[in-house]
């Protein structure tokens, strides 16, 4: 019966060695083929009218996984630039309130004609959905909000833009 373990043990350690090494040529191959050349086609598309635009870097050049410049224009190619600038800054603003409301700062006083102060609902996504969520009319009042932004304040109101993105609109000129 001890013979048997014995072989059994000798046999598994055996397999065991080879499995480890199988699994080191795996890793060495895999790190060496990261510092091998990459193989870059040359293609001609309608995208190489933006190559030379700000984010296009090798290899990939001008990337466009969707293919919504296929057929576009400058003038296309500049709205979707201003539309992704935009709704980038709205992205980091909603980031930024989220971390700073889980920290505990919230805007004093009341939300509502109840009394109900603006810490008395949870936070995140708790805050939508639940028990204690924020009321229907608080929801479309902040909707009504945004969409006035997104229409009335968030765009170059006075053509004084500099650069794609730029809501200055003459107030705020550092």
């Amino acid at each position: 019966d001890l013979r048997l373990l014995n072989k059994v043990l000798t046999i598994f350690q055996e397999r065991k060695k080879e499995t480890m090494k199988l699994i080191v040529a795996a890793l060495l191959a895999g790190s060496a083929a990261a510092f091998a050349p990459a193989q870059v086609a040359k293609t001609s598309t309608s995208l190489n009218a933006f190559e030379d635009e700000l984010g296009a870097q090798p290899p990939l050049g001008f990337f466009d996984p969707l293919g919504m410049l296929a057929d576009a224009d400058q003038e296309r190619f500049d709205r979707l630039r201003y539309v992704e600038l935009k709704h980038g800054r709205i992205c980091q603003l909603a980031f930024l309130g989220q971390i700073v409301t889980r920290g505990g700062v919230h805007l004093s006083g009341s939300i509502d004609q109840a009394g109900h102060s603006f810490d008395s609902y949870p936070n995140g996504i708790a805050a939508l959905f639940g028990e204690n969520a924020i009321p229907t009319a608080g929801l479309l009042q902040i909707i009504a909000f945004v969409g006035f932004l997104e229409l009335g304040v968030m765009k170059d109101v006075t053509g004084e833009a500099e650069f794609p993105g730029d809501f200055r609109n003459g107030a705020l000129d550092f």
